[in-house]
């Protein structure tokens, strides 16, 4: 093998980062649900012989994206490697083994060149039916909660195994767009192994051995150093949101010492009867991203530089839910973990960390069929239109929050245009909601309205996913909360921000997603960013009076210019 120098190592390590990319825009390319290719829910990466992730795509979930960093290791334990050959695919959605719940399909290629296994391509896509329940929180145990694929072949040598495709087909809702997923999850596996061996062959490697231990080493001894330039010490944070039917505490003890940072999660509330549990792997996943982009950002994301942060759990706590706990909303709650680590993490490293933001994701899933309290007309169908939506990500130490945006997980808003195409959905309101934003020297991102119907001559069921109903984001360093989740009718009967709940024809469901917290005391929050939050719409006249003591001469000045074109 030729002796590279640490610049040509360096081009090698850079070139993998592109191919993982590569791979998963294919995938967003390919893709049959909209999850994928309207929201970028998914992961891409290439690991080595032994299941050590050595690059991964910008393009993805952290959920996916970390928690799939551990997932190759599971496919080698089972499969074996005496079990692999060229042209095999490997398949599962096992929760714990994968990347947290049954909507996740992981698909992992083996990598061969001149008849040597030298790595694997994984891949890992959010699907819109699984059969079950459905989408939701409302089952009882995992099993209720759809198909389960244990990890074995998808294809053996190239050639795919039809009797898993007819159980997959015959067991969900929507065959022909999760069969599609699946092969494009294969597709852009493929696309990655054939970008790797180019890179091979024009850097003369028969391996990845070198490349491999120049990424790892380097990467765990960079992220070695931010950890041990950080002074030691202990810190707790704790966080209480909705949960299901009770209130959920979140708790986490954080320790900063040498070469490594511990998050311990005891004391965290039990499993719940419900699907919002998490197993660790998800939570490791989130931990490990809140504390990576607070400590160490600009390294890239590898298994050695997500080493040093250790997460541990009590079995049977609602963050390290073990089988058969139904999970299918682990987002729900895993997705509030990072914010929960910088409660703790504040007291640490003081003027690092935003304010809480929405935290989970604000989805839901229409289930729409013909309507059933009258005739319904000929064109009607039954169809399963999953959206992504947010609410307002927490002001940071020196930023208002981002409007509308997911933290922590990345993923993107569905465009309404896109959604409607799915089925007979109709999303009539869809805009940012004023004074959401908790007030502070840093204002907190925008929620946002949706109203939501379905065309005439169907009736729906909607599955709510919200949080932040009862505990809305808290600010940090004297900055004020964001406003809570509202979700209800529109004639104004109540509804809940979890499970599925049936919608009759021509009635819509209205929701106020939650904004994110403020940053700093109101009182320091500029003159300047106050009109332009006025001109913009962000906040009302009553707000800026009472939040921020403006006059009401201040304020109809300020209107009258932003009316006259007058730029803030």
């Amino acid at each position: 093998m030729p002796d590279h120098s640490k610049v040509a190592y360096q081009v090698m390590w850079n070139r993998l980062i592109s191919v993982v990319e590569e791979q998963a825009q294919a995938l967003v390319r390919t893709a049959f649900s909209t999850s994928v290719r309207e929201a970028g829910d998914l992961s891409a990466g290439v690991y080595n012989e032994k299941g050590e992730m050595l690059a991964q795509a910008v393009t993805g979930t952290p959920g996916h994206v970390n928690a799939m960093a551990d997932a190759v290791g599971h496919f080698i334990r089972r499969i074996g490697p005496a079990n692999m050959a060229a042209g095999d695919i490997y398949i599962t959605n096992d929760p714990w083994e994968g990347t947290g719940h049954k909507h996740d399909i992981t698909v992992v290629t083996p990598s061969f060149h001149e008849g040597a296994l030298i790595g694997f391509f994984g891949c890992t896509a959010h699907v819109t039916d699984i059969g079950g329940r459905g989408f939701g929180a409302d089952a009882n145990d995992v099993h209720e909660e759809g198909l389960y694929i244990p990890i074995m072949k998808f294809a053996d040598k190239g050639t795919v195994d039809q009797t898993l495709l007819s159980l997959i087909r015959g067991n969900v809702r929507e065959p022909d767009q999760l069969v599609g997923d699946i092969y494009a999850l294969a597709n852009c596996n493929e696309i990655g192994h054939r970008r790797l061996i180019d890179m091979m062959a024009e850097f003369g490697l028969t391996d990845l051995r070198g490349i491999s231990d120049f990424i790892l080493t380097n990467s765990r001894q960079a992220t070695l150093e931010r950890i041990n330039a950080l002074k030691p010490g202990i810190a707790d944070g704790h966080m209480r949101i909705d949960g299901y039917s009770k209130p959920i505490d979140l708790k986490v003890r954080l320790t900063i010492e040498k070469d490594r940072v511990l998050s311990d999660w005891a004391g965290t509330s039990g499993i719940d009867k419900k699907g919002i549990n998490v197993p660790l792997v998800y939570t490791k996943a989130y931990a490990c991203y809140a504390l990576k982009c607070a400590i160490a950002p600009e390294i890239p994301n590898n298994a050695a530089s997500l080493a040093p942060f250790e997460i541990v759990a009590p079995e049977n706590t609602i963050v390290n839910a073990v089988h058969p706990a139904p999970v299918a909303l682990r987002h729900v709650i895993g997705h509030m973990v990072p914010d929960t680590v910088y409660d703790a993490l504040d007291k640490l490293l003081p003027g690092v960390v935003p304010a809480e933001g929405a935290g989970c994701l604000c989805n839901f899933q229409v289930s729409l069929r013909p309507r059933m309290d009258a005739p319904a007309p000929a064109d009607a169908v039954r169809a399963e239109v999953l959206t992504f939506n947010s609410g307002g990500s927490g002001a940071r130490p020196t930023l208002d929050g981002m409007n509308a945006t997911a933290f922590p997980s990345g993923v993107m808003t569905m465009p309404v245009e896109a959604t409607e195409q799915v089925g007979p959905v109709i999303i009539w309101r869809k805009e940012l909601r004023p004074d959401s934003g908790g007030a502070g020297q840093y204002r907190g991102g925008l929620g946002q309205f949706m109203e939501v119907g379905a065309r005439d001559g169907h009736e729906f069921d909607i599955s709510a996913m919200l949080d932040r109903v009862d505990h809305p984001a808290h600010g940090r360093q004297g900055g004020q909360d964001g406003a809570p989740t509202r979700i209800a009718q529109d004639d104004g009967t109540p509804m809940k921000g979890k499970g599925k709940q049936f919608v009759a024809h021509g009635q819509r469901v209205c929701m106020a997603f939650p904004g994110g917290a403020g940053y700093g005391a109101p009182k320091d929050r500029s003159l300047n960013d106050i009109k332009r939050d006025l001109a913009y719409g962000y906040i009302t006249a009553e707000f800026a009076a009472e939040h921020y003591g403006l006059a009401d001469a201040q304020i109809t000045d300020i209107l009258t210019r932003a009316k006259l074109g007058e730029v803030f």
